[in-house]
């Protein structure tokens, strides 16, 4: 048991649950840029169907922050500096991500095609999952990065920038990058969640073959 707690702690669910967290909730902005682009078309069913997919996700890394809350809060040797240069390089990286997007929004303004916005943004925050992947030594970051860059480089090549389905004149970059990249970030947060439950149930199942070893 001793080891196994060494090995999953508090600090590493709950790291767990926030990713969970920020997923859900990004991913449901992104599905809100995908309902305006449907300029009215599904209202109300689809933002309502959006708010319950991301909150049943945020409920899912409430309750991992929740079951976490009896094991003990231990940091190995040398883990306080590692966590240090985490968090410096997570800064580094969010600001440029934050950067990119000013000036990819103020450029896309000036040169008169908004339209590239949502794309490019996507493409953008995929781009910044491929370094966190590596910081974070979470695998799947790498995959959901490549395909935030894929989604919209093939919307751009092989999507019109607009069709008209039942009288409503849909902005088909917003709706297919929205609710693409929503999808995507969805798929991220119950792939990290089902992560989460791993190490409790690791937890779990080891306190338990220690109270039978004692008896």
């Amino acid at each position: 048991m001793a080891q196994t707690l060494k090995t999953v702690s508090r600090s590493d669910v709950r790291g767990t649950a926030a990713g969970v967290l920020f997923m859900a909730f990004f991913g449901t902005m992104w599905a809100y840029t995908g309902i305006i682009g449907l300029q009215g078309w599904g209202d109300p069913w689809l933002f309502v169907a959006s708010l319950i997919v991301g909150v049943a996700l945020l409920i899912g890394g409430c309750l991992l922050i929740y079951a976490s809350r009896d094991l003990p809060n231990q940091v190995p040797h040398g883990d306080g500096r590692r966590g240090k240069k985490i968090g410096f390089w997570f800064n580094i990286v969010f600001a440029a991500e934050g950067l990119a997007i000013v000036v990819t929004i103020a450029v896309c303004n000036i040169i008169g095609h908004t339209e590239f916005i949502p794309p490019v943004i996507a493409i953008i925050v995929g781009v910044h999952f491929l370094p966190l992947a590596n910081l974070f030594q979470v695998r799947i970051y790498y995959l959901t990065g490549v395909l935030l860059c894929v989604l919209p480089i093939m919307t751009i090549l092989f999507v019109p920038l607009n069709f008209t389905l039942q009288e409503h004149q849909i902005n088909a970059y917003m709706f297919v990058v929205g609710f693409g990249s929503a999808l995507i970030l969805w798929g991220t947060s119950l792939a990290i969640w089902l992560m989460g439950k791993r190490l409790i149930g690791l937890v779990s199942n080891t306190l338990t073959d220690e109270i039978m070893h004692w008896k």
